[in-house]
């Protein structure tokens, strides 16, 4: 066994791999960028190398400045982790070649399969099903326009290199393919260096599915049940699950079968991924395989109850794989969301920042990945996962509930993300009870999702809680000098003006509208999550406080509430109301990245729809449209800036 391994990757899944190190007597050595100098897998490794500037091609892209680091350090192996270098060929051969163990597949096995049409090739003389698409990739969009008539539309332009989501693009007709197929081409080359691009039929109604293989130097391959990944934005995966709700146990083994048999045929070691694409009649075709740990292994993980990351270790190390097929057999259920730092209601664009409070979910079944603390940052230069909320339960149902109630206690501020449109599908009807493709959030949530504003039971126990935490701290203040609790408030919010009473004896009670709210204790004002009973029902409500205003969350619910004493209440009646005025029309980054492309010039002028610029971010292009007509006036930005969140681009006069 090693005594001491890299791990060529930072963030989460450094963390992941170090855990396990750990508990195996591994000591481990990480490897870090600028941006990442104080990284939680810094702190957690035992020793740290510093690579290179931020930009991952500046750092965790220089395979042979890890390499040195690793021999430096006297690292007998390299895990790779998952992205940047862990399915690059020429990096497996470099590593070998300089004396060090990596601990995945070999090079043989990452080249054949991390080429999605030399993959597809190898597949079909396995005897895998496979879906119909071009036989090579295609570089001209006239004959690739030529290719999909043939197939069919509506096809799927992809990236021959890569994966993660990055140069993929769904063409519903020709004139879609001819401006989708250039925006996959360059997001291609921009993440993997290989513009490459082929063209496949898309499978209406798809389902998602995978099946994950372990396999050792020995001969003995395995697969460990399957994976629903049908939940995806943008062809990134976001809830993850273990078992699928979906397929039979005949479809699972005949899945399960393929999946060994395509391992075998390329000799492949280590843990493994081959993802399928599942129709409405559970018909499946082979999509891709993945030569590396997955994002969503610990789902797998949950239900196996075994650890991936040993296995890749002990395999890596000659050992031999010691689980028969016949005793792979699940238990219970695992759910697994990311979470992101992303704006939901801006159509999940990235965010980036510091998490100026961070308190992470704890209990029976949940676990969380993740490589950040309070204080910590999400740059613009990497991937926006915050970290992975994995939950396991008896049934898929208890799973869900699981989830949904870590995600309710699960405090995140300094920066946008997705907790509570995590919680708002899990009180999905066709989420819980297993119907969904993986068009579904772009279905379900077309606009983006914003919170509701809370109504009912909810509205009550936020309205409760808002004037306990402004009495509280009135109260405190009033001590200091002497005076008296006041009793009588006046509530300001969205559904109006409301009176509310308050009454401290042995419980404190709060009357809203003929409905009383009895608390058992003063809540704890530092926490920003008050976790307690309100009339002996147990609830969860985030909430910030300033002056008397409080926002609050609960479940996938908001509410602002303004409270004040009875006494002020007629002088704020009388406050003035600033007035929103009509601004310039323009164009602004939606996000920090890279202005790529202007579109137009000044003095154009632009119809509502029309595209206008690209801008790149976390190595995706966003083309960027006009929102009304007019004629372009100014512009502010060039090709090449780096532009922050709603930073003017270009402005717009009217058409008059």
């Amino acid at each position: 066994m090693f005594s001491k391994i890299l791990i060529a990757n930072r963030g989460e899944i450094a963390c992941r791999i170090m855990t396990t190190a750990k508990a195996m007597g591994i000591a481990t050595v990480a490897v870090y960028s600028d941006a990442d100098a104080n990284g939680e897998h810094v702190a957690m490794a035992d020793e740290a190398v510093r690579i290179g500037p931020s930009p991952s091609a500046e750092s965790y892209l220089k395979a042979a400045t890890i390499i040195e680091a690793a021999k430096a350090t006297g690292a007998e192996a390299i895990h790779p982790g998952f992205g940047f270098l862990s399915e690059n060929a020429e990096f497996v051969k470099a590593v070998e070649a300089a004396g060090l163990v990596f601990i995945g597949p070999d090079e043989t096995a990452i080249a054949s399969m991390g080429d999605k049409i030399t993959s597809k090739g190898i597949a079909e003389k396995a005897g895998v099903s496979t879906v119909p698409g071009t036989p090579d990739a295609v570089e001209d969009v006239d004959v690739a326009a030529k290719m999909a008539e043939g197939i069919g539309y509506p096809v799927m332009i992809k990236a021959s290199a890569g994966g993660g989501g990055k140069g993929m693009r769904i063409a519903h007709d020709e004139a879609e393919l001819r401006v989708s197929m250039p925006q996959a081409q360059n997001e291609a080359a921009s993440s993997f260096g290989d513009a490459r691009v082929f063209i496949e039929k898309f499978v209406t109604n798809p389902r998602h599915i995978e099946i994950q293989v372990l396999a050792d130097t020995h001969g003995n391959t395995i697969y460990l049940g399957e994976r629903e990944c049908s939940l995806q934005r943008r062809h990134q995966k976001v809830f993850e699950e273990a078992p699928s709700p979906f397929i039979s146990d005949a479809t699972r083994q005949a899945m399960g079968q393929q999946a060994v048999d395509l391992a075998k045929a390329v000799g492949y070691r280590s843990a493994g991924t081959v993802e399928f694409i599942v129709g409405a009649n559970e018909d499946f075709y082979f999509l891709e395989m993945n030569t590396r740990l997955q994002v969503e292994h610990p789902v797998t993980e949950l239900v196996y109850g075994l650890d991936l990351v040993e296995w890749m270790i002990r395999i890596a190390a000659g050992e031999k794989l010691t689980i028969p097929q016949t005793d792979v057999k699940p238990k219970g259920w695992a759910m697994e969301a990311r979470v992101y730092a992303e704006d939901p209601s801006r159509g999940f664009l990235p965010s980036i920042g510091r998490l100026t409070r961070y308190q992470e979910p704890q209990g029976e079944g949940v676990r969380v990945d993740s490589g950040i603390a309070e204080g910590g940052e999400i740059s613009m230069f990497y991937d926006p996962m915050i970290a992975k909320l994995i939950t396991w339960g008896e049934t898929r149902i208890e799973a869900i509930d699981r989830l949904a109630s870590a995600l309710d206690g699960y405090v995140i501020e300094g920066l946008g993300h997705n907790r509570q449109f995590l919680r708002h599908v899990c009180d999905n009807a066709d989420f819980r009870n297993g119907d969904m493709t993986t068009g579904f959030i772009g279905e379900t949530y077309p606009d983006g999702y914003t919170p509701g504003l809370a109504t009912g039971e909810a509205l009550g126990q936020m309205r409760a809680l808002a004037v306990l935490l402004v009495a509280d701290r009135m109260h405190r203040i009033a001590m200091m000098g002497g005076g008296a609790l006041d009793t009588s408030f006046v509530l300001h919010d969205d559904h109006g003006a409301t009176p509310a009473m308050i009454e401290v004896a042995d419980d404190i009670t709060i009357t809203i509208e003929d409905m009383t709210y009895a608390f058992a204790a003063w809540p704890d004002q530092h926490r920003r999550l008050f976790s307690g009973t309100i009339n002996g029902e147990m609830v969860q409500i985030q909430f910030r406080r300033t002056a008397e205003t409080v926002g609050m969350t609960m479940a996938a619910d908001q509410l602002t509430v303004l409270v004040l004493p009875a006494r002020a209440a007629d002088a704020q009646a009388m406050m003035p109301v600033r007035e929103a005025g009509a601004g310039a029309m323009q164009v602004v980054a939606p996000m920090p990245g890279l202005l790529t492309k202007l579109l137009v010039e000044e003095g154009d002028t632009v119809t509502a729809g029309d595209d206008v610029a690209v801008i790149e971010a976390m190595k995706m292009e966003n083309l960027l449209k006009a929102d009304a007509t007019g004629i372009v006036a100014e512009i502010h930005a060039s090709e090449g800036d780096s532009l922050n969140v709603d930073e003017p681009i270009l402005t717009f006069a009217n058409d008059d």
